[in-house]
């Protein structure tokens, strides 16, 4: 679907230029395609704020309805902790976080589902009890919700910085200084809607990371989130010059040919361990809804995180 802006039409955000155009959908609907990066203007991803100028061609991607339904799987779980109130899981690599085209099954919401009896109506019936999200091949800690009482709380500590979410990840090159802060705002790539990139104008994001060792072509980082961007700390590391070892989006399996002749046989035995990228949400603190009691978790590596990190020990 193609619009070409009037020059009546000039200097509106676009959002409601399209819903001036576009009388059958809502304007949530409108927002959610532009948010989605199903909105183009003169072929690049634009944000709703953005003003319309005469003569510039709009083009809309509407997906094709598809009905999802989250339903019971019986799944392999790792709890970390559960009581009435809230579950902390750990999560593996490669599975979704819940259903959407392309993963309408196999998520930890199928699996969440079969496990309990209830959980938070709050994100709805794709997404009940889901507190926070990690990428499908990061693995760690999550919170999930099991009422409406616990998912507000918890949902109002992310919001306040109240829930401590730390991060071990291997990332590419000798980082120094030994701590910093990455505070870079990002939005999706104007080029490519699946990925997110540090763009003017994008949400805030602020990322801290510390040296935890270093290796002769990588580093061990610890990482906090001050917030939760889709991709953030893959995308900052991507930004610093240190992408995440093995990360297939963000530059993290092509570094090879960049460092020393000496160290590339080693570093492909590296990425042979790991399929994915090298990160891992290994602690969780946070306030329990109920009780008002500090509560901290921590799940240890995974195999292949703990693989290529002792591999990486081994370098001379």
């Amino acid at each position: 679907m193609k619009i070409s802006v009037l020059e009546v039409e000039a200097n509106q955000r676009l959002d409601l230029f399209l819903c001036s155009r576009l009388t059958e959908f809502s304007r949530s609907r409108i927002q959610g395609l532009v948010k989605n990066g199903n909105v183009f203007v003169n072929g690049n991803i634009k944000r709703q704020s953005y003003l319309v100028q005469i003569g510039d061609n709009v083009e809309l991607e509407v997906p094709e309805p598809v009905d999802l339904i989250s339903v019971p799987q019986n799944l392999p779980l790792n709890i970390v902790f559960e009581d009435s109130d809230l579950l902390v899981v750990n999560k593996v690599a490669g599975m979704v976080v819940h259903p959407a085209p392309g993963s309408k099954d196999g998520t930890l919401v199928n699996a969440l589902l079969h496990h309990c009896k209830d959980l938070s109506g709050i994100n709805g019936v794709l997404r009940p009890g889901i507190v926070h999200r990690l990428d499908k091949d990061t693995t760690g800690l999550m919170l999930v919700a099991k009422n409406d009482i616990a998912h507000r709380s918890l949902a109002k500590q992310l919001a306040d910085r109240f829930i401590e979410r730390q991060y071990t990840a291997l990332v590419w090159g000798v980082v120094s200084p030994s701590e910093g802060v990455v505070n870079a705002p990002l939005d999706r790539n104007p080029k490519n809607r699946k990925k997110m990139g540090v763009l003017s104008g994008g949400r805030s994001a602020c990322t801290h990371y510390c040296v935890d060792e270093r290796f002769p072509f990588s580093t061990l980082l610890k990482l906090k989130l001050d917030t939760g961007r889709t991709h953030q700390i893959r995308v900052h590391m991507e930004h610093l010059g240190h992408p995440v070892f093995g990360d297939p989006v963000y530059a993290g399996r092509t570094q090879v040919n960049g460092i020393r002749s000496d160290l590339q046989r080693q570093a492909r035995w590296g990425l042979s361990l790991i399929k994915r990228q090298a990160l891992h949400a290994h602690a969780i603190t946070f306030r329990h809804p109920s009780t008002d009691c500090t509560l901290s978790f921590e799940a240890k590596l995974p195999q292949d995180l703990s693989d290529v990190i002792s591999a990486s020990r081994e370098i001379l």
